[in-house]
């Protein structure tokens, strides 16, 4: 259950037989969380961080409006909540965008890796690093990209993801989120995520069908998106 966890920290270091063990014995036993349920509530005080095994989550915030900013998708293999081991308090909340399978890591735990494994801990601190990577180049997007520049960093983004933890199949893997969903992760109404979906469809460079996605020109899908993998540190380096 705690593959994609350990395919996505191996493409960083090497990830010892010992490590893959106390990932193991970090984790509860796995529970389904239905698809618009949170996983974790804004303002709570989890006393564990949160894998995620399988489906689609995200990270938001709930405006005054009632309106709901998407700040990051979360894929398996991601701790969606690592942060909430020293920030207590949370000041954003989770989602579960589709059903999904999630493991709790309680915090008790996770310390006790900081203080007996430190090679484990730098990589785990990475992952959290990365976090932060990927904000700031959603920031970057929703500031300073075109619509259809910010969509398409999003689509390349979430592929190289999902291929870290073997979730596509050559150029195509599954994104089932609703339009709307997008819209709140991209700053943009379901009626402009719908045009810029259109324009690419009729550019011949991606296909979305029944939630899932095929990237027809990847390297047109790259260039709208001014996409560059660097922040996602994919590349091996003793950490």
């Amino acid at each position: 259950m705690k593959q994609a966890l350990v395919d996505k920290l191996s493409r960083r270091d090497v990830v010892t037989a010992e490590e893959v063990r106390v990932l193991a014995d970090l984790l509860d036993p796995p529970r389904r969380v239905p698809a618009g349920a949170d996983i974790v509530t804004e303002h709570s005080r989890p006393n564990h961080s949160t894998l995620l095994m399988e489906g689609f989550a995200a990270r938001y915030t709930t405006l005054g409006d009632g309106g709901r900013q998407i700040t990051e998708i979360s894929v398996p293999g991601d701790f969606i909540d690592l942060h909430s081991l020293l920030m207590k308090q949370m000041d954003h909340g989770v989602v579960a965008l589709t059903d999904v399978v999630v493991a709790n890591a309680p915090h008790a735990k996770l310390r006790t890796v900081t203080e007996e494994q430190p090679h484990l801990t730098r990589l785990l601190w990475l992952d959290t690093i990365i976090d932060a990577a990927i904000h700031r180049q959603w920031l970057a997007a929703m500031g300073r990209r075109s619509g259809l520049g910010h969509f398409a960093h999003l689509i390349a983004e979430l592929y190289v993801r999902l291929q870290t933890v073997g979730r596509v199949e050559g150029l195509a893997f599954d994104l089932p989120l609703t339009q709307s969903v997008l819209g709140d992760a991209l700053g943009l109404s379901a009626v402009h995520v719908n045009r810029l979906l259109s324009e690419l469809r009729t550019d011949d460079v991606v296909t979305w069908s029944h939630g899932r996605v095929e990237i027809l020109d990847w390297d047109r899908l790259v260039a709208l998106a001014e996409f560059d993998p660097t922040y996602l540190r994919l590349h091996s380096e003793p950490v």
